[in-house]
Parts: structure tokens; sequence; C-alpha cells
């Protein structure tokens, strides 16, 4: 259980540093996104591939920072029936929920956007919109979120069956905690 709780703590720093890339890329979105008003307002210009950057950027941020979001245990949660039972028991519904749901969520995504993706890639495809951007960066980016959700998924349920053979602390995380 060592090895695998190592491996956890990989996965975990992975999707941190991403987290942490990801925050430039919503500072790189703010800035884009105030200058394409401020130049459409005081130069009556505006340009489609200023539009779809912007996009791309608050795209890159959702699908990056997924996984560092379950991580933090941020994802939407039902808690009105969960919250009266025991941290056991709450722990193997996350376990299930992740196995049943969240796995094969991610892995159908991956595996039938990657046609897509390479695709795109080898046709060089473009936006139809006149200016537009390459569309193989944005596409790129669905199986690498899903992937890093995929691999925090596999990390949580590790953490939470090392808690429950006494291996490891409670891995169901406070609320409000930085990394």
């Amino acid at each position: 259980m060592r090895g695998l709780l190592k491996v956890c703590a990989a996965i975990d720093v992975l999707n941190v540093g991403v987290n942490y890339f990801a925050r430039w890329l919503v500072l790189a979105a703010i800035l884009l996104s105030a200058g394409n008003a401020i130049v459409r307002k005081v130069f009556n210009y505006s340009s489609n591939s200023l539009l779809e950057g912007q996009w791309y950027l608050f795209s890159a941020v959702f699908l990056l920072c997924a996984g560092y979001t379950l991580l933090k245990g941020e994802h939407v949660r039902i808690d009105i029936v969960a919250s009266h039972l025991s941290r056991r028991t709450q722990v193997i519904i996350d376990i299930v929920g992740t196995l049943l749901f969240l796995l094969p969520f991610t892995a159908a995504a991956i595996w039938l956007s990657w046609p897509q993706v390479v695709s795109k890639m080898v046709s060089g495809e473009v936006s139809s919109s006149a200016g537009g951007l390459p569309l193989w960066p944005a596409w790129i980016l669905i199986p690498v979120g899903f992937s890093l959700l995929g691999l925090q998924g596999v990390s949580e349920i590790i953490k939470r069956i090392a808690f429950l053979t006494g291996d490891g602390p409670d891995p169901l995380p406070t609320h409000g905690s930085q990394i």
C-alpha cells in the first residue's frame, strides 16, 4: 500500500502543478478579454481570433483543473443523505461512485474524443470563422483534461482504500484548505 500511496502523491503533485500553470491561463484570459473589450469599444474593431483565444483559455482552465478540483473535494456532491452516514460509509460511497461513474466517464471521453483530436491535428483544421484559430490545440485539451481527472480518480480510490484498511489518513478533504 505504501507504494500505491507514493503513486497517489505523484498524481496529486501533477494536478497541483497543472493548477499552478492554469492560474496563469486565467490571468491571460482576463487580460485578453479586457484587451479585446477595450479595442472593440475604443477602436470599434473586433477579431474572431481574439474571441476564440478567450474561449480556448477558459476551456483550458476548466479542463485542466478538473483533476485538481477533485483532489480538493470541490466537485458537486449531494451530501443531504451522505452527511448523516458514517465516515467509513461515505468513503465506500466515494469508491463505488468513482469506479462506476467517474472512471468509465473519463475513459469514454478520452476514447471518443481521440479520433477527433487526431483528425484535427493531421488536417490542421482551422476555425471556419474569418481569422479563426487552429482547432487542434483546443481539442487536445479534452483527452488531456480527462486523463488528469481519471488519474486523480485513481488516486482518490487508493487513498480511500488505504483509509479503510487503516493504512492512511481520512481522505475526505477539508473545505477551504489551500495548496
